[in-house]
């Protein structure tokens, strides 16, 4: 095996939730040496249910857990001038530093790209936050829903007649850290190319809106509207009910009409007017009703199985948390990582999310406890003695 891929990188991880801890984390997998740095209080992500056995604890937040593993970590506090230097010192010999803070809060402490970079020319900061750093809307806060609904996919999700739907969960913020982690490798070659580092500014509001890659160009182009799925009449291409679960599926895939028909197994379905993609609109009511009475006493395995490899179909079944973790083919890919936390104790967790044979992702280290690396760091790395390290911790600025 190769080398890690990013262990000469050095990063300091200043931001909280999820979007810019999991856009450091992609970086400490590919063995970039991350250095989370929390303020007295902790990420706010240590408050973030779930908590493992529910209970809300500091060092017990999954979420936390998640987006930190591989890094080490330390608490500062900057709003006290000597942790400002502290970060500064940090800053001199870093490659990357990640924060989610609101704009302007790292200028008004003399710790922004601008002042960074004048001692660390090479210094490459990413910005992750809801708006960006610029435009009308930079200064206002967010939550997940607002940014799903302001990016315009909601207006896309959910039935014509019911209001819009947001996706379950916070992609935004996983796709916010994805985007911040590409973004750091393409200025980490552009620093190669051209000697200095920049300022990565990463908005998840632009980020959500890039992903309506067909229904905001189709307006562009023609000014015609994406709505949102008809209630009743047509509903392939809709999730259905079978007997333990749900499905659902589509035409094509190398399957022809006839093999979807003997799928489903009503002789009805092989009529004519089902036939055509037009006639399965006309008659879309008539069709649920045959495929949901076809399937009924049908396991969601079974008919996944059976669609998949027997007729070549679309079909995908709704799988749930536990149906994940016993994932066949989640497991064969080596997807889930088996941690070891000393609060927490052993847990698989998601890891890799992509397969890189000759230097993948490695799991190293679990998320930090609070504070955990302050003498390794702060002694270590910056030279500080027992003496000044327990003044600045009476201080409360480590």
């Amino acid at each position: 095996m190769l080398p890690a891929t990013l262990d000469d990188v050095k990063v300091l991880d200043l931001s909280q939730g999820l979007a810019g801890p999991i856009c450091a984390k992609i970086l400490a997998d590919f063995g970039a040496d991350v250095l989370k740095v929390e303020p007295p209080g902790g990420d706010a992500a240590r408050s973030m249910a779930p908590h493992f056995d529910n209970d809300p604890h500091p060092e017990k937040s999954l979420i936390f857990l998640l987006a930190n593993l591989n890094k080490r970590g330390v608490r500062l506090n900057l709003d006290d001038p000597d942790g400002r230097e502290l970060l500064r010192r940090m800053a001199c010999t870093s490659d990357i530093v990640v924060e989610g803070f609101e704009p302007g809060y790292l200028a008004a402490l003399g710790l922004d790209y601008a002042a960074l970079s004048q001692e660390n020319p090479g210094l490459i900061m990413v910005s992750i936050t809801p708006f960006g750093q610029t435009g009308p809307y930079s200064a206002y806060r967010s939550e997940e829903i607002v940014t799903y609904a302001l990016s315009g996919i909601m207006s896309i999700s959910g039935m014509a007649e019911r209001e819009p739907l947001k996706h379950g969960g916070m992609q935004s913020q996983y796709e916010g850290g994805l985007s911040g982690a590409v973004a750091v490798l393409a200025a980490l070659y552009a620093r190669d190319v051209l000697g200095e580092g920049q300022h990565v500014d990463v908005s998840l509001h632009d980020v959500v809106a890039s992903t309506l890659v067909i229904h905001q160009p189709m307006y562009g182009w023609v000014g015609a509207v994406q709505g949102r799925r008809q209630p009743s009449g047509n509903s392939y291409g809709h999730v259905q009910r079978c007997k333990d679960g749900y499905f659902i599926w589509q035409t094509g895939g190398g399957a022809e009409w006839s093999d979807i028909a003997e799928f489903f197994g009503p002789a009805a379905l092989k009529e004519e007017r089902f036939s055509t993609v037009a006639g399965r609109v006309v008659h879309g009511e008539d069709l649920d009703r045959l495929v949901l009475e076809a399937t009924k006493d049908r396991t969601m395995q079974e008919l996944f199985r059976t669609a998949s490899e027997k007729y070549h179909m679309l079909f995908g079944v709704v799988q749930e948390p536990e149906d994940l973790a016993r994932c066949p083919h989640l497991d064969a890919r080596g997807f889930f990582q088996e941690v070891d936390h000393p609060v927490i104790g052993r847990i698989k967790v998601p890891f890799r999310l992509w397969s890189m044979p000759d230097a993948p992702a490695v799991y190293r280290r679990p998320a930090p406890l609070l504070g955990q690396h302050n003498t390794e760091v702060l002694g270590d790395m910056l030279g500080l003695d027992a003496c000044r390290m327990a003044t600045l911790a009476a201080r409360g600025v480590i």
